[in-house]
């Protein structure tokens, strides 16, 4: 198949989103579909606001027209609510194609967190930019209650994966600093909800891995944190393999896909309870688990975690020993393929008589249970 998939999140932005999408279009690719990616890097841009790192795409509507014209894509998904994804949608809206839209991120919360927005507000702007999808890609069973609660349809689950040659944790430790290490990897922003990691009285060493607009003033606030940056790959493995416990204090993330490769690399984590990254490991309650010898490096000591206190009320606690198992991403994709990019020939359109002239509604019609009559009427109903 020739797929497209429209995001306003991509290289160069280092985010759990941007790896999903490449790990999801590189085992596309290694099934022979052909995927073409539409992405803020090949418009005009501008900063986002209060995020200078993400770029915006201006007024790309013509440009992205043209370019799904000539592309004639057997699918399209939209992996994102900025203004490509718009473009993208309003395209496959005039055409009438159907299409398939995924839940990544919790703009409603980062934008509450940030300007005070009612969550009621977003969240509307939000259901009337998926209600049109035929599937709403999602990552965990909490986020999908949260959905439906809130009066979104057609959500579909869209699981994750880790790449284990990478994140192991026999990888060589890179970290010579007083432990235990308290490691947490990913943006380095308000909504991120940093400082309460960070304004914990621990034993050893805090640790933060990444980048983002509050990095100056939370490096500034705690000097005795150690900022590392931005890492990647190979670089990114081993230090994530050479702490001692993965700290998750955010609440707005849809997944937490550094919380599994965290597991992958033999740490035990810290998180709140709720939120997306509900399921994401075992619930602690209190208990923490001994952490036996590492495989082909040092053995981590088992007081490390029973020395920790309780970060916060709420928080659930695993490791890759007593946790869900960690699968490689190709087991997890593979079966979400048909979700993610549904047969396009086996849909057609429908008007809903409450809906008529406004939004079109996708679905998929009922074989054998229509007459001829019905075919050309376009009714979906069985007569």
């Amino acid at each position: 198949m020739r797929l497209a998939l429209v995001t306003d999140a991509w290289a160069p932005q280092v985010n759990g989103v941007v790896r999903t999408l490449q790990r999801t279009k590189a085992e596309l690719e290694r099934l022979d579909h052909e995927i073409e990616i539409i992405s803020p890097d090949q418009f005009r841009s501008i900063p986002c606001p209060t995020y200078p790192e993400i770029r915006l795409a201006l007024l790309p509507w013509r440009k992205l027209s043209r370019q799904l014209d000539a592309l004639k894509p057997d699918a399209i998904h939209i992996a994102t609510e900025g203004p490509l994804g718009r473009a993208a949608r309003a395209w496959c809206l005039k055409r009438r194609l159907p299409f398939t839209t995924a839940y990544h991120t919790k703009f409603p919360e980062y934008v509450a967190a940030r300007f005070s927005v009612p969550l009621a507000w977003t969240y509307g702007i939000m259901r009337r930019f998926h209600a049109p999808a035929t599937r709403v890609m999602v990552a965990t069973q909490s986020i999908e209650d949260e959905l439906i609660a809130r009066g979104f349809a057609n959500i579909s689950r869209w699981t994750r994966g880790v790449d284990l040659e990478l994140f192991r944790p026999d990888q060589p430790a890179l970290l010579t600093l007083p432990r235990p290490i308290h490691l947490y990897v990913g943006r380095v922003a308000v909504e991120k909800n940093i400082g309460a990691f960070l304004a914990l009285t621990l034993p050893g060493s805090k640790v933060v891995i990444g980048d983002g607009p509050q990095r100056a003033a939370l490096q500034a606030r705690y000097p005795d944190v150690h900022f590392l940056g931005a890492k990647f790959g190979t670089d990114l493995a081993c230090h994530v393999a050479a702490a001692d416990v993965f700290v998750f204090p955010s609440l707005t993330d849809t997944f937490g896909l550094v919380m599994l490769e965290a597991l992958a690399c033999g740490l035990p984590g810290r998180r709140f309870s709720g939120g997306g990254t509900q399921g994401r490991g075992a619930r602690g309650g209190g208990r923490r688990p001994r952490l036996g010898p590492r495989q082909g490096g040092r053995a981590r000591p088992h007081p490390v975690t029973r020395r920790l206190p309780p970060l916060r009320p709420g928080l659930f606690l695993g490791n890759r020993h007593a946790a869900v198992p960690v699968q490689p991403c190709s087991r997890h994709l593979h079966p979400c393929v048909d979700r993610l990019f549904p047969a396009l020939t086996a849909m057609r359109p429908v008007w809903p008589r409450s809906m008529r002239g406004k939004i079109r509604r996708w679905r998929t019609p009922r074989p054998d249970t229509s007459c001829s009559a019905s075919i050309r009427c376009g009714s979906p109903r069985r007569c």
